[in-house]
């Protein structure tokens, strides 16, 4: 039987805490920063929980 593989896309995207929850980056704070406020830059720092719709399709990419 061939081996089940993660896919690496998805686990440079993602990690997985201690507890089992699944964090990513928050989007938007790659470019045209000039036009965004400092306000939104900065509330878009940090990481979030992945939503509750997308955690099975997730943990089946990782393999989980």
């Amino acid at each position: 039987m061939p081996k089940m593989k993660s896919h690496t896309g998805m686990g440079k995207r993602v990690r997985v805490t201690g507890k089992g929850k699944i964090v990513r980056e928050q989007a938007g704070k790659r470019h045209l920063l000039e036009g965004k406020s400092s306000h939104v830059t900065r509330r878009m720092t940090g990481t979030v929980v992945v939503a509750k719709a997308d955690t099975k399709r997730v943990k089946k990419l990782l393999g989980r």
